[in-house]
């Protein structure tokens, strides 16, 4: 390293230090000096450009599930700044490390109305875990080292750091270009939960008769899978899911009841739910899909809680035992009290309960799925991929159409985070994007993204960067040329008067082979099986643009449109 540096050397430097490999981002006029340094210096990060701010934020954030670590987008001043925060406050919400750099205009310049100016620390203080806008060069590497603590330390999260111009070109002092090695990954400096917390959680759940687990995102954050196998298998407790708490189980796992809630649970799977004297949440907010807006667990049922963020518990419901700590360590301890009163196996009965729940759920998804209907079912699509699909395939979706019957009826054969999807604020236009990170974080697993043709709107510009980047990923897009979420809540809840929620039809797949994808039309239900293995095998981007029956005319596992 030489003894000259500059702010926008600084910060790459840094970047590097913190173990980043990808940067996704795009460029702007106050981003040139930090694009310069990346070009001028040696270091081993990739640098992936995008076509729009959002979608370099959606990279970062899957980027971060697959691997574990901070993903980081960067994007200038201005509207790049604005464009960036839809994917800051995702990650930040479903508790993702992921670092948002924003260039600015210069220190200098403040107050002086030049072109692009915002308040950036303003603009991104609600929607971050920690931001900061930097006033100097010498700054930027404890701004660096303050960032990546803040998004992997206690509950994960976002972070922003603001980075104007001028001060890329000032000095810095090349002995402060450091990093703590700890802070690479996440979750990073686990907490265990107090003395006697994992021995009051054990007395609590063996003194109910039907205790159900409910997990969210946090078990998989903490990598706890193998801690939860453990005492769910050695007790016969039934565990549910979050549609952020799939792969907390693998859902091939004779104790995993599946998702529960509003979205992605059916009558079936919430019987669970209803029937359940004991819940213990585990790293779930217990908030409003899960519960289906709070009907069940009841004001009567008891509740125990794990979490890493002492906030949510008690938050929505008296809580008999709260444990505060990492999930991993605080698992590892109620195992090992059990261990110490050697408890063992069949206590609760719940492979038998769970195995009755899936025969009558799936009995109804059978008949769908094998349906030569057209339009074609959603299940029909969702069967083809449980078919055709390899075990340890990364699955992404939108949060429209797609998502309740993936949640629903896929069974991940897989613990770990096998599939994504952006339920903290749901934006459309996610997965299409966000499947390019997962790629890039983890590129031995085939990336299937799936989505709308509202959401295939969004974003379908970063096709092109999907091809630049030669990354094999399957696209399957759900095409009922209308806003179908909306469109069948108008039908439950205004009892069919629609408005505004339709479109033209679009062929997604000719859209698609003018950016390069090797694309499908599929219209006949026969067909879909055939061409989602060939767009599998493809060594290239594919589309599959399936035309499928509309949301309000169809069986959706979305708990206010049922029955």
């Amino acid at each position: 390293m030489t003894n000259k540096m500059n702010g926008a050397e600084a910060m790459v430097k840094m970047l590097e230090a913190q173990g980043v490999q990808h940067i996704f981002g795009l460029c702007g006029d106050t981003t040139l000096p930090f694009y310069d340094a990346m070009y001028k210096l040696d270091h081993k990060m990739t640098h992936v450009l995008t076509r729009d701010e959002r979608c370099a934020t959606y990279m970062a954030d899957a980027y971060s599930r697959v691997t574990g670590r901070p993903g980081v987008c960067e994007g200038p001043s201005g509207g790049g700044a604005t464009y960036i925060l839809p994917g800051l406050i995702e990650a930040s919400e479903s508790s993702y490390a992921v670092l948002g750099i924003t260039t600015d205009i210069s220190v200098a310049s403040y107050g002086k109305y030049p072109l692009t100016e915002v308040d950036q620390e303003a603009l991104m203080r609600p929607l971050t875990k920690w931001n900061t806008v930097i006033k100097r060069a010498d700054h930027i590497p404890r701004m660096v080292r303050k960032a990546f603590r803040a998004m992997t330390t206690g509950r994960s999260g976002a972070a922003h750091l603001g980075l104007p111009y001028d001060i890329q070109y000032d000095a810095v002092d090349p002995s402060d270009i450091w990093a703590d090695q700890q802070l690479t990954s996440y979750p990073a400096y686990r907490q265990a939960p107090a003395p006697g917390a994992a021995e009051a959680a054990v007395d609590a759940i063996l003194s109910a008769k039907k205790p159900l687990i409910v997990c969210g995102g946090g078990v998989v954050i903490a990598g706890a899978m193998e801690e939860l196998d453990r005492l769910a298998t050695r007790l016969d407790i039934p565990v549910a899911t979050s549609i952020s708490g799939q792969g907390s189980l693998a859902e091939t796992h004779p104790n995993c009841v599946g998702v529960v809630g509003s979205n992605g649970g059916t009558d079936e799977t919430w019987e669970a739910m209803a029937n359940a004297d004991l819940v213990v949440f585990m790293g779930a907010r217990a908030g409003s899909t899960t519960t289906s807006r709070w009907e069940a667990p009841s004001a009567k049922t008891r509740v125990v809680h794990f979490d890493n963020d002492p906030m949510v518990i008690g938050a929505n419901y008296e809580v008999e035992v709260g444990v505060v700590g990492d999930l991993k360590l605080s698992l590892e301890q109620v195992n090992a009290v059990l261990d110490k009163r050697d408890q063992g196996a069949d206590t609760f009965g719940g492979a038998a309960a769970v195995a009755d729940i899936k025969k009558r759920k799936f009995e109804i998804f059978n008949k769908l799925a094998q349906s030569g209907e057209a339009p074609i079912r959603p299940e029909r699509v969702i069967d083809a991929m449980m078919k055709v699909l390899p075990v340890d395939a990364t699955v992404i979706s939108d949060p429209g159409t797609s998502c309740p019957y993936f949640s629903a009826y896929y069974q991940l054969p897989q613990s770990g985070r096998h599939f994504i999807t952006n339920r903290a604020h749901g934006a459309l236009g996610y997965s299409l994007s966000a499947a390019l990170g997962a790629w890039y974080g983890r590129p031995s697993s085939k990336v299937v993204a799936m989505m709308g043709d509202g959401s295939f709107g969004f974003t379908c510009g970063e096709l092109e960067t999907v091809c630049r980047s030669r990354a094999p990923i399957t696209y399957i897009v759900f095409s009922n040329s209308n806003y179908g979420w909306i469109k069948a809540s108008q039908y439950a809840d205004t009892d069919a008067r629609y408005y505004n929620v339709d479109f033209n039809r679009t062929d997604q797949a000719a859209v698609a082979a003018a950016y390069g994808v090797k694309s499908w039309r599929v219209e006949n239900p026969d067909d879909l099986e055939r061409v989602l293995k060939e767009a599998i095998e493809h060594d290239g981007p594919t589309l599959i643009d399936v035309v499928t029956q509309p949301l309000e005319e169809a069986n959706a596992p979305v708990r206010r449109w049922m029955g």
